[in-house]
């Protein structure tokens, strides 16, 4: 009802995490490994959407414990490795969500964003694309929520040439599997959702992808 038509914030609140309801990372389904890497294609998604984000403290780093305003936060848990890798993951979302126009300019215009497909539901990935002002610069978000990698998974795109890999939530620095499309993949030019060039993508288990157009 208010995308496009009202300023907005996605808020990831803490009222979901009080008053006996856990923290985010609790909430997340599966394994323990499953659970990093639910919160990780989360936040992905979310930074891939138009909206102003906001992180509640500790969700920055998978916080096992319920928030409680008479405790400091378990910033000894950045010892662990996958804690530290969702931390990270969280600080290259916001360098690349500064440093990518296309990711914010367009926020609140519906000429910033375009579904490519929200319509998998048998395979329950999500693929969109995001502009900026500048017609230069184009970032396709490709979003698998299930454990299940997805090979040859075919994405239409509105441009030929290279697509630069420019986040994987999966990479080992992250605490992923590390599958990806190594560094980049090259369009082909047969239509696909309607668009005149595809990509042939690996799409890891509950991953966050994102792609810059970098042309021929």
């Amino acid at each position: 009802m208010y995308a496009f038509s009202e300023n907005f914030v996605l808020p990831l609140s803490h009222d979901d995490v009080v008053h006996g309801k856990g923290s985010l990372l609790v909430k997340m389904p599966g394994d323990e490994r499953q659970k990093f890497a639910n919160q990780r294609v989360l936040l992905g998604y979310m930074y891939g959407q138009p909206g102003k984000k906001l992180l509640f403290m500790g969700n920055e780093f998978g916080q096992w414990r319920e928030w409680n305003h008479d405790k400091s936060l378990d910033w000894h848990l950045l010892g662990y490795p996958a804690h530290a890798g969702l931390s990270r993951w969280v600080e290259d979302l916001n360098r690349t969500y500064g440093s990518k126009p296309t990711l914010r300019e367009l926020d609140f215009d519906p000429a910033g964003f375009d579904w490519v497909d929200c319509h998998d539901a048998l395979q329950s990935v999500l693929s969109f694309i995001r502009r900026g002002r500048s017609t230069e610069e184009v970032i396709l978000a490709v979003c698998n929520f299930t454990p299940i990698p997805r090979h040859n998974y075919h994405v239409g795109v509105p441009r030929g040439g290279f697509w630069r890999e420019i986040l994987n939530s999966d990479a080992r620095e992250y605490g992923g599997s590390g599958q990806g499309n190594m560094g980049g993949i090259h369009a082909s030019p047969t239509t696909f959702h309607a668009r005149p060039h595809t990509l042939n993508l690996v799409v890891p288990p509950l991953a966050a992808v994102f792609f810059r157009s970098e042309g021929p």
